[in-house]
């Protein structure tokens, strides 16, 4: 478990290619002087004893921006937040029930630019604790984990497309099971896949 963590905290330091929704889409042209909103998720990686998993969400299916997705906890940076790092724990707290003293924070990946106009900060936490996860009423339909080492190995992640705005974009995917985990979320950890990689 130590060389886990070790592992993960060596991957926040590793030089990587920025990270967006446009990666896969150079020929998208990016209107100019655009303002990103700021925001924030949690990569909470729950240290189970028989194997470390990672903290997801699936959103309510009546959510009028991404229904059904799958994400990890987090959301926006609120006025009353002490910085991205606070935001995540505020939105994490809000969305599972998890109780931000019991996440150690180890970092933060570089931002995520999205297709709907946030600059995400990925922060990375560890939680040593068991909790029971709650979802957050009307906006969380399920709390779930998956293999922290399924989103860790590259190989898992695909490429596939779809039409947005009347033009094909490609993303990447990494499916587990029933959950169909893609987009902003899947890209982010795949950046964090790339730099845990020797």
């Amino acid at each position: 478990m130590h060389d886990l963590e070790d592992k993960l905290r060596k991957a926040l330091n590793r030089a990587a290619r920025p990270s967006s929704d446009f990666d896969l889409n150079p020929a998208i042209t990016l209107p100019p002087g655009r303002v990103l909103r700021p925001a924030a998720v949690l990569l909470a990686v729950w240290l189970h004893p028989e194997t470390p998993r990672l903290i997801l969400t699936k959103r309510a299916s009546h959510l009028k921006h991404h229904p059904g997705q799958i994400a990890l906890p987090g959301g926006k940076v609120d006025q009353g937040d002490d910085g991205v790092i606070a935001t995540a724990l505020r939105e994490s707290r809000e969305e599972v029930g998890l109780p931000p003293d019991l996440v150690e924070i180890a970092g933060t990946l570089p931002p995520h630019e999205t297709v709907t106009g946030f600059t995400v900060t990925p922060v990375l936490g560890f939680v040593r604790a068991p909790f029971t996860p709650v979802p957050e009423a009307g906006e969380v339909e399920e709390v779930f984990t998956v293999p922290l080492h399924h989103v860790l190995n590259p190989d898992n992640f695909g490429i596939e497309r779809r039409r947005w705005r009347n033009e094909w974009r490609r993303y990447y995917a990494v499916p587990y099971g029933p959950y169909y985990i893609w987009g902003a979320t899947a890209r982010i950890l795949r950046g964090l896949a790339d730099r845990v990689q020797p």
